[in-house]
């Protein structure tokens, strides 16, 4: 096998509950992940050593060097493995780069399951969902899909049912913000008011939401306990947010650690009347109609 092609969604989190600073300078979590159809692809193609390029939308933002998490992930396999192994990655970016949408988590569990299959390895899943946790917090769901909760930092799933599909509008904003300035605002904004931090819990009415189907309940309790921190470092998202409610969304919510808007529609038609409104304002760079849940990494 001379390539493998592997084909990763981007996600939004429809609970994003922080509890308190931990020691290890970690959060815990209640961490509603729903994988959506934003996808990048991963293509592992057979070489001598470990490379990167990147292709498509943004690419001139992602790090080609030992920062980028599809080389962390390629080294970590061969590593586990035991044995030396070469690949040249080749990614195509449609997921925002730093756009609280998972694009670089995306990309780590791409190259998993692509190096996985080109070097004839073999393992099981759950091997590399043991590793995907190693890379980051948000990793392992990029290889599951679907719709998930995720506790500690994130990386301990349970699958969660949906009664349906759900049709959603991305604003991406100019520029990205960076998960750790995010958090780090979060905790700065929180010790200034001195009050205590309750601990994390998953949303009853949001879990009746999703197994329902019901998007206008769903929209109703979309929460992100990182939004106060990514409005106060990006203002203009406060915009964007009135912006998509103005035009019907049943729900905005700033996706994970932002700068990305997500907001959630009726159905398919609503979701295009949206994306089409919200692009001639001056709130979005661009907005992007989507559906999930949909499959994790997979090769195609």
């Amino acid at each position: 096998m001379s390539s493998v092609t592997v084909r990763v969604p981007a996600k939004v989190n429809v609970q994003l509950s922080v509890g308190p600073l931990r020691e290890d300078g970690y959060h815990d979590l209640v961490n509603v992940f729903h994988a959506v159809s934003i996808f990048d692809e991963v293509v592992a193609k057979e070489s001598e050593s470990i490379t990167v390029t990147v292709e498509g939308n943004w690419a001139d933002r992602v790090p080609l060097d030992d920062e980028n998490l599809a080389i962390q992930a390629a080294r970590a396999l061969a590593k586990h493995a035991g044995r030396t192994y070469g690949v040249a990655l080749v990614i195509k970016k449609a997921i925002p780069v730093a756009g609280g949408m998972a694009g670089g988590s995306a990309d780590a569990a791409g190259a998993l399951v692509a190096c996985n299959e080109l070097w004839g390895l073999g393992l099981p899943f759950e091997d590399l969902m043991e590793i995907a946790g190693d890379l980051g917090s948000d990793v392992p769901f990029s290889m599951l899909g679907g719709t998930a909760v995720g506790i500690g930092r994130g990386e301990q799933l349970s699958e969660l049912p949906t009664g349906g599909q759900f049709h959603w509008v991305f604003a991406v904003a100019e520029g990205g913000l960076s998960t750790a300035t995010v958090y780090a605002e979060c905790d700065r904004l929180r010790a200034a008011t001195s009050a205590e931090i309750p601990w994390p819990q998953l949303s009853d009415p949001l879990l009746e939401a999703l197994g329902s189907g019901d998007a206008r309940k769903l929209g109703a309790y979309l929460t992100n306990d990182l939004q106060p921190a990514a409005l106060k470092l990006r203002p203009q998202l406060a915009h964007t947010l009135e912006a998509g409610r103005e035009h019907g969304a049943l729900g905005a919510i700033v996706s994970g650690s932002g700068p990305t808007c997500a907001f959630l529609a009726t159905d398919a038609a609503h979701a295009d009347q949206l994306a089409t409104a919200l692009s001639t304002t001056n709130v979005t760079r661009t907005a992007i109609p989507a559906h999930g849940p949909v499959p994790g990494a997979v090769v195609v």
